[in-house]
């Protein structure tokens, strides 16, 4: 042979054998996929169906013994020790062929049944039968004898539109591949040979035929023993596909918009759990339905991981009423109401600008036109810190973030992880504390779950570093590998564990009068910290509690936004949460982060550190930073008569007849509803006839110095009145009113009076029957 033969011969043989090492794709299958959606222990929750129709789950990796062995058995007895091809297996069916004068039987091994697959080829002669020997013998190169049963497994052909093993188990026998018997087996090695022939439901005696007569034959090939094989045989056939489950449906949806759609989805979500949860939410919906409250969502994850173990983003779907059932709500933006109100209350310790007992003011409040109310529409004048978080009081809370500053606290919650502030702080302003902004369940229940965990993570870091920035994250829906030990620990977070700890302390009170629609007392044996939510004209329901185990949240309302009397998170909410926090197993409490805490005196009636004339003292743990806190501004020393009738001064008594005390003192606004609720608040006395006043006793709740007053036209189209309202101190007293220096009237116990200014500048004067004066501008925006 020439050379020059010799390297045209060589030379076409590595072309060949290129060709051959490219005849098959990259990607055997491009078919679409159902998205798969399992519990922790690999139940399944759910799937949809892909694209095309089909229900076809994504390809497995693992098949159980059983399967392959009647497979093999029944399809390709030479299938682990032939090439891809078996030329025995060939020429039989040649023979069969052509003795029958049509085709009878292919010859096919498996390898050449997933290339036929992959091709979608329909048609079955020569040609094609060498093309698929030749690109077997490739397949066999690229992929191991297991990967290739996993291959044709995962995309045969199981009757109707049910493609590959797994969805066929689930859809005839309802149970993993893993759970199979050898009667279902021999059922599924059988079914893909003949479809449309052989399906579920219209054919079962000629599939039962086949597939006991590969229950025979697994039988003498010894595989099998007689009675598993007798067994086998009175298993009845499937008479019809049986639905797939559908719990926890929307973390499907959840997960396809995450981008984990067709795939097959482990997540932590507990399968008996979910299922309760479910079942709970179905009949907290009957409860409130006869109120046309239409749709509830409940979520419960692991404290210290996040991981999600219960997702039910709505009601079940009802044929004849859906009431956008399939809106998955957890992630839906909506008015968050007073559920934000925790964060604040912990970023205030955390700051040093209030302890869990200082006074806030609880009084009318007008802020460049923003009047917020309580929901009871009352006013205590002053209040407790920790009382007016856990009676969710409004105006309180309205004024701490006056103080904290709004734009501060919305750079707060966003890194935190509240995803759902689109817009710039101003666009929220001081409403962000009521509902003015919307959150969503996921990222809400996340955040309480965050400050559960910085508190559990605390103690497992020895040193000054102790938080972990991690620890601040959003729920996790897929299981996965805990990394965050790994992270680098710092001495600060977003809030102190001290300043954690007490507001979950506080929210563990059980009793809360003036909460939302009065009082209610939960009796529950588990130690929770819970807060409710109500967006305003009752649009929706919150409830999130948090434990070092589990944090569960739950909302309630109208997808729609439709609000109804009575959905309040306590009433239509917190029943539910507190459902679902005693079908969890016993819980413990947090441990205190005591080497954050310094004991501190503390005044025991305004709450603020101890000023140098408060005269009782309580000791309050508090956090390092509430050492800087401000001491008592309402405890001062004032100068009586010596039957304490009057206050007197130097400039009108002596020194030596004077008596000296302290005096827990008010603001005129504060002590106006104050003293009514609180029988043993002493006002001031009175100054002695003669004596120069030196403390305002009256303040205007409304209008406020330079406000901007619009009067509205009634119906009638003429410009209806605005409420002057006054505060004073002594209840007796009258007050002589003056609108531009003319006088207009005046009033005697309650002091409130009805104007119609012009529009324009104006000027009011109030002089009580003490002679002590109060002058307030105030401008008309209406027109006339």
């Amino acid at each position: 042979m020439s050379k020059k033969v010799k390297y045209t011969s060589l030379s076409i043989l590595g072309i060949l054998l290129i060709a051959y090492y490219f005849l098959l794709p990259g990607k055997l299958f491009n078919d679409p996929y159902s998205t798969i959606l399992l519990a922790n222990k690999g139940e399944l929750l759910s799937a949809s169906i892909a694209a095309d129709g089909q229900w076809r789950f994504p390809e497995t990796d693992t098949l159980p013994a059983n399967y392959i062995k009647a497979l093999v058995t029944y399809e390709d007895k030479r299938f682990f020790s032939h090439p891809g091809f078996d030329w025995r297996a060939i020429a039989r069916a040649t023979r069969q062929n052509l003795q029958s004068g049509h085709i009878v039987s292919g010859g096919s091994t498996i390898s050449m049944q997933v290339i036929r697959l992959s091709r979608k080829s329909k048609s079955r002669n020569v040609l094609e039968k060498l093309i698929e020997i030749v690109l077997a013998t490739r397949l066999e190169l690229r992929y191991s004898k297991e990967e290739i049963l996993h291959l044709y497994a995962s995309h045969a052909p199981f009757g109707g539109n049910v493609v590959g093993i797994e969805a066929a188990c689930w859809r005839y026998f309802g149970r993993s591949l893993h759970d199979l018997s050898w009667g279902e087996a021999a059922l599924l090695a059988v079914l893909p040979n003949a479809p449309s022939l052989l399906h579920p439901g219209r054919n079962p005696e000629a599939l039962k035929v086949k597939r006991n007569q590969l229950l025979d034959r697994l039988l003498e090939h010894g595989i099998i023993d007689e009675f598993t094989c007798q067994l086998g045989k009175t298993e009845p056939i499937p008479d019809k596909p049986q639905a797939l489950p559908r719990m926890a449906r929307h973390a499907l949806q959840h997960l396809v918009k995450a981008g984990y759609d067709q795939s097959k989805n482990q997540t932590g979500i507990s399968f008996s759990l979910q299922k309760r949860v479910e079942q709970l939410l179905e009949e907290q919906h009957r409860n409130l339905a006869a109120n046309k409250i239409n749709n509830a969502a409940a979520i419960v994850l692991d404290t210290k991981t996040g991981e999600v173990l219960a997702y039910a983003g709505n009601i079940l779907s009802d044929k004849k009423n859906s009431f956008q059932n399939e809106v998955d709500i957890i992630n839906a933006p909506r008015s968050t109401g007073s559920i934000l109100k925790p964060f604040l209350f912990a970023a205030m310790l955390d700051q040093g600008e209030i302890l869990t007992k200082t006074l806030l003011p609880d009084i009318p409040t007008f802020i460049n036109g923003f009047a917020p109310k309580n929901f009871s529409k009352q006013y205590d004048g002053a209040v407790p810190a920790d009382k007016a978080l856990i009676r969710s009081l409004n105006i309180p809370a309205v004024h701490l973030l006056k103080q904290y500053r709004y734009e501060k606290f919305h750079t707060l919650l966003k890194s935190i992880g509240m995803s759902t502030l689109q817009q710039a702080p101003d666009h929220y302003g001081l409403s962000l504390i009521l509902g003015g902004a919307e959150g969503s369940l996921w990222d809400i229940t996340g955040m309480y779950a965050s400050m559960g965990r910085v508190l559990n993570n605390y103690f497992e870091h020895p040193g000054m570093a102790k938080y972990n920035p991690k620890d601040w994250h959003a729920p996790r829906l897929l299981q996965f590998a805990d990394t965050t030990l790994h992270q680098a620990l710092e001495q600060n977070s977003h809030m102190s564990a001290a300043s954690i700890y007490q507001t979950l302390e506080v929210l563990t009170e059980v009793y809360r009068p003036g909460e939302e629609t009065g009082w209610r007392y939960f009796s529950n044996s588990k130690k929770i910290a819970w807060k409710t939510g109500t967006s305003y004209g009752f649009r929706d329901g919150w409830a999130i509690g948090v434990t070092p185990e589990y944090t569960v949240g739950v909302w309630v309302g109208n997808a729609d936004g439709e609000g109804r009397p009575g959905l309040t998170g306590t009433d239509a909410a917190s029943p539910l949460m507190f459902s679902i926090f005693s079908q969890l197993p016993a819980t413990t409490w947090f441990k205190k982060p005591s080497s954050e805490f310094k004991a501190v005196s503390v005044c025991a009636l305004s709450g603020h550190r101890i000023g140098a004339h408060c005269e009782r003292a309580d000791t309050l743990s508090v956090q390092e930073s509430g050492l800087k806190s401000e001491a008592c501004p309402n405890h001062r020393l004032v100068h009586l008569t010596q039957d304490k009738k009057f206050r007197v001064s130097s400039a009108c008594a002596a020194v030596s007849t004077m008596h000296t005390q302290s005096w827990f003192v008010l603001p005129p606004v504060q002590e106006y509803y104050y003293k009514s609720r609180n029988i043993a608040y002493r006002p001031l006395p009175r100054p002695k006839p003669g004596c120069p006043e030196s403390i305002n006793h009256m303040d205007l709740i409304y209008p406020k110095s330079n406000a901007r007053v619009f009067i509205p036209r009634g119906l009638d189209g003429n410009l209806g009145q605005v409420i002057f309202e006054l505060a004073h101190s002594q209840t007796l007293t009258t007050v002589y009113w003056h609108l531009n220096d003319q006088y207009i009237g005046a009033t005697r116990g309650k002091h409130e009076m009805a104007l119609n200014p012009l529009k324009g500048k104006h000027t009011i004067t109030l002089v009580d029957d003490e002679g002590h004066s109060l002058t307030r501008q105030f401008e008309v925006i209406s027109d006339m």
